[in-house]
């Protein structure tokens, strides 16, 4: 049972947008979106907080919630403070960038992860652009740091490149091996870091991997990007 996330704002087009957006990623996912006072306007309702984080954690599921503003954390935690033990303690609140946190989440999420997984790629998503290579690849749970690497050239065949789909593509695949993955020099686990390349069609990019499964991530990575991603 995938972890769900509950995106709360002041804004309901924000709200919705950025839910719109992690589905992108992760459409396995289930996404709820909280925004807006209840009749249109800026604000945070209660209510609408309260049915996203039910819905969220339907059937014993666990959940992430991100929010944009202050008084969104405070419903949030009021909501949770009423809310029953059992569904409170399946519950994160991550201290995030909003949009960056969500993608990172999701994708997170997609790939199987626990609710404390995903809350803690929320919270170490990059905010704005950065510096393209500044988030290291990490490494499997329990490996070492790996001593060789296999490492091939593939070209773009898609239009648009790496863009938000197929980054997230590449990012649960890498999250599917015990290897530790690269795109020219960035870590092939983050979609916001491959979107940040700025990689399109008819590009080459580097591909890296080290560890147990390298041979097998790198094959994977390879036959995807030669794929055009489903888009060609």
């Amino acid at each position: 049972m995938r972890v769900g996330l509950v995106l709360v704002s002041h804004s309901a087009l924000l709200a919705q947008g950025a839910v719109e957006l992690a589905r992108q990623m992760a459409p396995d996912v289930p996404l709820l979106a909280a925004g807006g006072d209840g009749h249109g306007g800026l604000g945070t309702s209660y209510d609408d907080v309260e049915r996203a984080v039910a819905e969220a954690t339907h059937a014993g599921r666990s959940a992430v919630v991100l929010v944009d503003l202050g008084s969104a954390l405070l419903t949030t935690e009021s909501v949770l403070e009423l809310a029953d033990e059992d569904v409170a303690a399946r519950v994160r609140v991550a201290d995030a960038p909003f949009v960056e946190g969500a993608v990172a989440a999701a994708v997170r999420a997609q790939t199987g992860g626990s609710a404390d997984e995903v809350l803690a790629a929320a919270e170490s998503a990059p905010v704005g652009r950065g510096r393209v290579g500044d988030a290291a690849p990490v490494l499997p749970r329990g490996a070492q740091e790996p001593r060789a690497h296999l490492t091939a050239e593939v070209t773009l065949r898609n239009a648009l490149g790496l863009h938000a789909r197929p980054a997230a593509v590449l990012a649960r695949l890498v999250g599917g091996f015990e290897a530790v993955v690269t795109v020219d020099g960035v870590n092939a686990a983050s979609v916001l870091e491959l979107m940040k390349l700025g990689v399109t069609g008819g590009q080459s990019v580097t591909v890296t991997a080290s560890g147990p499964q390298a041979r097998a991530a790198l094959d994977a990575l390879v036959a995807a990007v030669e794929g055009g991603f489903g888009e060609v």
